[in-house]
């Protein structure tokens, strides 16, 4: 059954949070449009191998196998009965007037919608490490996404650095698959793990989870380092040079390092959607402001990683919360959300204790010296930041403008976090007030000739 007057809905990101979102939608009689950079549904969390991966669903998804598989059928049979128009390896780089612009595989569509809802999930946070632009340093996400899509641990000898729950995950899990991993590296101290554990009680199964990894590392794991820098060569890295808690010095040879701080959500399309942001503290970043049910905007619902950093269980429940939230703005019947707000609730004060334990080393990061390349893509250091302060003022979009961070292929998505603290830091301000980076379209890089109009 269609629901009168064909409502038009455009959901982007096919993870938790979209699949939820779609499945409700659809039991309202409405057929959405998915769109999704991924080969197949599931998000980065629950990322599915290629076809012909002989590897076990167990294998891959640890103890969140049911809740992955569960998900995936449920999507693949809504594709199947053709109740959603699903476009995988898509994606979206520009939206106006209530039109979606995607870059598919057969070329550039448009969608226009009633209504939106942004499902974009998140990145790594990166700390820019003097030699982490180096040839064999990968984020720990994208450790994890070769581990998962193909079976591959990314080097010989591996060190991880960084700080929150996917450093010890991706540890336990290159680990498992029989990977030598030379060092865990935590920038976070054993104290401040300590003090978070009461409000992380509030999934009770998760620490017990986390603590149960962690002991498997035995070790190999490092509370409280320091770290000084990646010592490489043209081939890659050699060693990490790091400072225990202690204050003594340590030489970790390696061939690959994994560096990431916790993740940072995916707001560009957000920006562009004309979202009103707040900086918070607590997460140390930009992120979209949305109510409860995830209504930010005439017509635009945020829900998962992209608005708030609660994982995949979280996830799921932003996003019923954001279709149920867009049904009841169109008039239509929605469930009641009570249940789903409390377990929001609980997800969010296990989420803020995270980041309690696991904080983004601010003081690390407006410490590096001058020579470290900050952004990547345009090959911006440190020091062409402060200077760039010193002649402009401590303001984010005209860093920018001095010393071209934030406009290359990335847009910002490596460097913004870390450069909005060195601008602080020389400004004599705090971060708040640097700013964010402006988005700009389109949020990722194409071809040109794949956007030109050929009637053009």
């Amino acid at each position: 059954m269609t629901v009168s007057g064909d409502p038009k809905v455009v959901i982007v990101g096919a993870g938790p949070a979209g699949i939820r979102a779609a499945e409700l939608l659809v039991s309202a009689g409405i057929r959405p449009v998915v769109v999704d950079e991924g080969m197949k549904a599931g998000g980065q969390i629950y990322r599915r191998p290629p076809e012909g991966f002989t590897r076990s669903a167990e294998q891959l998804y640890g103890s969140e196998a049911g809740k992955a598989l569960a998900l995936h059928d449920l999507f693949d049979r809504m594709v199947a009965c053709r109740e959603v128009e699903y476009y995988p390896q898509s994606s979206a780089m520009a939206l106006a007037a209530n039109v979606l612009h995607v870059l598919t595989p057969a070329g550039r569509r448009e969608f226009a919608y009633d209504r939106l809802i942004l499902a974009t999930g998140a990145t790594d946070r990166l700390v820019p490490l003097p030699g982490w632009q180096a040839p064999g340093v990968y984020s720990l996400g994208a450790m994890q996404i070769a581990l998962k899509a193909q079976g591959v641990a990314l080097g010989r000898r591996i060190v991880l650095a960084g700080s929150g729950p996917l450093l010890t995950l991706v540890a336990a899990q290159l680990l498992k698959a029989g990977a030598n991993v030379a060092a865990v590296l935590d920038t976070s101290s054993v104290r401040n793990q300590i003090l978070a554990i009461p409000g992380m009680m509030a999934r009770p199964v998760l620490v017990l989870r986390g603590l149960a990894m962690r002991m498997k590392l035995g070790r190999l794991y490092r509370a409280g380092v320091t770290l000084r820098d990646i010592v490489s060569d043209e081939s890659g890295p050699m060693a990490v040079r790091w400072r225990d808690a202690g204050g003594s010095d340590h030489h970790t040879e390696c061939d690959t390092v994994g560096i990431g701080w916790h993740l940072r959500a995916e707001t560009q399309l957000a920006g562009l959607a004309q979202c009103r942001f707040g900086y918070d503290p607590a997460w140390a970043q930009w992120l979209p402001q949305a109510d409860r049910m995830g209504r930010s905007g005439d017509g635009v619902y945020l829900a998962g990683d992209g608005l708030r950093i609660l994982g995949a269980d979280g996830a799921e429940v932003a996003g019923r919360l954001a279709a149920s939230a867009c049904l009841a703005d169109m008039g239509l019947p929605s469930p009641d959300p009570t249940r789903d707000l409390r377990r929001l609730a609980r997800y969010e004060r296990f989420a803020r204790a995270i980041a309690r334990a696991f904080p983004w080393p601010a003081s690390m990061v407006r410490s590096i010296p001058d020579e470290t390349t900050v952004c990547r893509c345009e090959g911006i250091s440190a020091g062409d930041l402060r200077q760039s302060v010193d002649h402009g003022g401590g303001e984010a979009n005209r860093v920018k403008s001095l010393a071209r961070v934030g406009m290359g292929r990335c847009q910002g998505r490596f460097c913004q976090l870390a450069s909005a603290e060195l601008i602080a830091e020389r400004a004599g301000t705090s971060v708040s007030d640097v700013g964010r980076l402006r988005e700009q379209a389109p949020v990722r890089p194409l071809p040109i000739g794949a956007w030109i109009d050929e009637a053009l």
